[in-house]
């Protein structure tokens, strides 16, 4: 049965600091099903089902404050939850991460928060709205996790790409340090409609690979599309990740159909490019997409006297941004390679 929402606290934080640049205290209150919602800061919201079944979902989007897309779906699952139309049967925790960002609409205010997980934020570097953040939002994330031992950890941290990209919804997947890859979870994400992995072979300082490292977490960095603004996105283009998200959240036991690996098309990293100064060059159009191909040979980009050339045909650009500050990565190239069975588990 729906029940409409008169609780102000809750509506407050149903509003959502896009909207309201004002701070949010703790409070907890408790929904229709029993369920008790616990506000932990501005944009962070905990939901323990009275009896939880066995996974611990974290759901993060506006880690860049400019990828809305995320942020609506996200904005419609909790309202769906918090209106008693979607039943929380399994523990939750929805990230909103960076109010800020999102309230004046941008990526970033000064550094992007995206690169400050796993201890970045304390390591060198001006004091920034960024680093505190995300030194906050480990620790949501600890508290979440610590809270018990056992079950499924996941976290899917939902993003959009700042260019458009020949595989509109694509994955990036943490380094796994030599672990197997999870055949439940890549068939949840064919069913969420993603049939691009794009395998990462080093540590990252990323939100997705903290939880992957830190907790032994199933986690991703979802790519859902191009940035658009606030109310131009087609959510009807993510209604299968809607989906999915809404039976793990609501149906305990719940497994996706088991993953066609001959569907899926699957990318190794083989060079980071990344900006060494201010004379840092990509040598191809701003308005290349994701997933260009080049030839052997061809010159990427400049830096001085540094150089990147593509290695072997058919190498592919993804992340390509010149913008970004000295020391961080200006692009990744990638190329296909094929999961086997006896890489799952």
């Amino acid at each position: 049965m729906e029940v409409s929402v008169n609780n102000t606290r809750l509506n407050d934080f149903l509003a959502l600091s896009r909207r309201h640049p004002w701070h949010l205290e703790p409070f907890t209150e408790t929904l229709p099903d029993g369920t008790r919602a616990e506000v932990w800061d501005t944009g962070v919201i905990c939901l323990e089902p009275a009896l939880p079944a066995q996974r611990d979902l974290v759901i993060s989007c506006g880690i860049h404050g400019n990828e809305t897309a995320p942020i609506e779906l996200c904005e419609r699952l909790l309202q769906q939850l918090v209106s008693g139309r979607l039943r929380c049967r399994q523990r939750l925790l929805l990230i909103f991460g960076h109010p800020a960002a999102m309230n004046a609409g941008v990526r970033e205010l000064k550094e992007n928060l995206n690169r400050l997980f796993s201890g970045a934020h304390a390591r060198g570097g001006v004091e920034s709205q960024e680093r505190q953040r995300a030194a906050a939002l480990e620790g949501y994330v600890t508290r979440f996790f610590d809270a018990r031992e056992d079950g499924e950890r996941l976290h899917y941290d939902l993003h959009t790409a700042i260019r458009p990209s020949l595989h509109e919804k694509f994955v990036v997947h943490p380094f796994t340090h030599g672990a197997p890859y999870s055949s439940s979870q890549l068939g949840l994400l064919q069913a969420a409609g993603i049939n691009t992995i794009l395998l990462s072979q080093a540590p990252t300082t990323t939100f997705s690979y903290f939880s992957a490292r830190r907790f032994g977490a199933q986690a991703f960095t979802i790519e859902l599309g191009k940035v658009m603004p606030f109310g131009q996105n087609d959510l009807g283009r993510l209604t299968a990740l809607e989906q999915c998200l809404t039976a793990l959240i609501s149906t305990p036991g719940w497994q996706p159909p088991a993953p066609d690996l001959a569907r899926l098309e699957v990318f190794d990293v083989c060079q980071e490019i990344v900006k060494q100064s201010e004379n840092f060059r990509l040598n191809f159009s701003k308005d290349v997409s994701n997933f260009t191909t080049f030839e052997a040979g061809t010159l990427l980009a400049t830096d001085g006297e540094r150089r990147w050339c593509a290695q072997s045909d058919g190498e592919a650009v993804v992340f390509p941004n010149a913008d970004v500050a000295p020391g961080q990565r200006a692009a990744l190239m990638v190329t296909p390679v094929r999961l086997t069975t006896d890489q799952l588990a």
